[in-house]
């Protein structure tokens, strides 16, 4: 029998770039035994939006350029990534990729809150260091702020979100709701990815838009946080602050598939 040759990638998404090494034996049983499982899976969730968005009665035209600014298009293989005239959105593979909402907000936690910017910190880690820890005469500098070890916990930073006083205006992309960055109600996506199977489906969108041969994937990238780790996190969130965050979160949670998370909600 002949020995197995690799086959690499490299997946980009806006932020995220994605590896995957593949042996050719790898990649033929994937064809055989996988591909198919995967096809029912993208029918199960694109039929999930479509009945979570039943009855919503909205148009593309409703859209204004603040709402389309997340979409990334890509003429040359006809793809959309989560900006373009409704006239041509039928001419594009439309598809997204999402991930457990409680998930992404350790995630925004972790590279956000304790590996700020300047940006970050002006904006968010000041803010919420002074609305709910009380401190003042903070350093303009975030430099100065980091080595001083200067971050919100995780509870503040879900404080911060929570807060009625943050409700007033627009989140930061980061941990602003899925659903409100890439409007699947409004668009209908050729295929629907999750980051906790994300090699899998990674493999099933290149295959669909035919560009297994022409991206590259090196070895896979692990994500530090898991949804293992969740109730470690919110160990110091309040029962009723996790229950407001998970009304702020819910539509994320039903339109794409995740689990209520009865055991960080419930008494």
């Amino acid at each position: 029998m002949g020995s197995n040759k690799e086959f690499k990638a490299v997946f980009l998404l806006p932020g995220l770039l994605v590896f995957i090494t593949l042996t050719i034996h790898g990649l033929e049983f994937y064809q055989l035994n996988i591909a198919p499982k995967f096809s029912e899976q993208q029918r199960l969730r694109k039929d999930l939006l479509r009945k979570q968005c039943g009855g919503i009665n909205q148009s593309l035209v409703n859209l204004n350029k603040i709402d389309l600014k997340n979409f990334i298009v890509d003429d040359k293989h006809g793809i959309i990534y989560c900006y373009i005239p409704k006239a041509k959105l039928k001419h594009y593979t439309k598809f997204l990729f999402v991930r457990d909402p409680f998930v992404r907000l350790i995630s925004a936690y972790r590279d956000k809150m304790q590996k700020y910017d300047q940006y970050f910190y002006d904006g968010y880690v000041r803010v919420i260091l002074q609305r709910f820890t009380n401190q003042r005469n903070l350093t303009v500098n975030y430099n100065v702020a980091r080595k001083k070890g200067l971050r919100p916990s995780f509870y503040n930073f879900i404080q911060y979100i929570v807060d009625p006083r943050t409700q007033t205006y627009a989140f930061e992309p980061h941990w602003s709701q899925m659903y409100r960055l890439c409007h699947p109600c409004l668009i209908e996506y050729d295929f629907v990815g999750h980051q906790e199977s994300l090699q899998e489906d990674a493999q099933e969108l290149l295959k669909m838009v035919k560009l297994e041969n022409d991206i590259k994937f090196p070895p896979s990238y692990e994500n530090m946080t898991s949804a293992d780790s969740v109730m470690d996190w919110f160990q110091s969130v309040p029962l009723e602050d996790r229950r407001m965050l998970y009304r702020i979160y819910e539509e994320d949670f039903q339109l794409f598939g995740y689990r209520r998370p009865t055991e960080l909600l419930d008494d």
